[in-house]
């Protein structure tokens, strides 16, 4: 599938599937005012940097030295909101024996040199002495900067694997390259290999700022 055949506008939310169209993109979804919300969100946001983090660190090396902070109560229930969404809710139910339902998502900060290697999301976290693993569903990453020009790059790579080298997953294919503009809303399905290209030098102090994260399932 293309970036073109992803590409819905908001109103057509209600009527696509992800059993038929795994990577949707949806532009203009979040207005300027809630952008401004979750920004000043940020502002106020205790932000770790991946210096800091050692444990990600370690599975995203020469990556830059991007942030990550934990969304407000007030901003991750508006978040959360807006997402109650027909095709969202009808994945995740289509998996049999869920007993929990489960949402992960954080406020990101890339800067100039910043990206993120390619991986595809079924790295479930370390595992936690007496906890469930959760399993990623769909992924979500969404843009709450105010500008973003094409050289500034923090472009969102999406992927296939090779039909005729199904056995090397790291031969892949490109299948999207998403552009970060502002109220722009990415969704798509769980494993799915995707990277986020460096942001260029060009950008100066210009952050490509995004809430992303999962949907997700626990099972007995």
């Amino acid at each position: 599938m293309s970036l073109e055949e992803s590409t819905i506008e908001p109103g057509d939310l209600s009527s696509v599937s992800f059993h038929r169209r795994p990577v949707l993109v949806v532009e203009n979804f979040w207005s300027v005012e809630e952008r401004r919300f979750f920004r000043a969100g940020m502002n106020q946001a205790a932000w770790k940097s991946l210096s800091d983090l050692e444990n990600v660190r370690e599975d995203f090396p020469n990556s830059g030295n991007w942030a990550k902070a934990e969304i407000g109560s007030a901003e991750g229930t508006h978040f959360l909101s807006r997402l109650q969404l027909p095709c969202i809710q009808a994945y995740i139910e289509s998996f049999p024996n869920i007993i929990g339902r489960h949402v992960g998502f954080n406020y990101y900060s890339y800067s100039a040199g910043d990206c993120l290697l390619t991986h595809d999301d079924t790295d479930q976290g370390r595992p936690i002495a007496g906890r469930r693993a959760l399993e990623r569903r769909i992924a979500i990453v969404t843009y709450l900067h105010e500008e973003w020009q094409p050289d500034w790059g923090g472009e969102l790579m999406i992927y296939t694997k090779r039909t005729d080298r199904s056995l090397n997953p790291v031969d892949l294919v490109p299948t999207h390259c998403i552009e970060p503009r502002p109220g722009t809303l990415v969704m798509f399905t769980v494993p799915r290999y995707h990277r986020i290209c460096r942001v260029d030098l060009t950008a100066g102090q210009h952050r490509r700022l995004s809430i992303a994260g999962w949907f997700m399932t626990e099972h007995a």
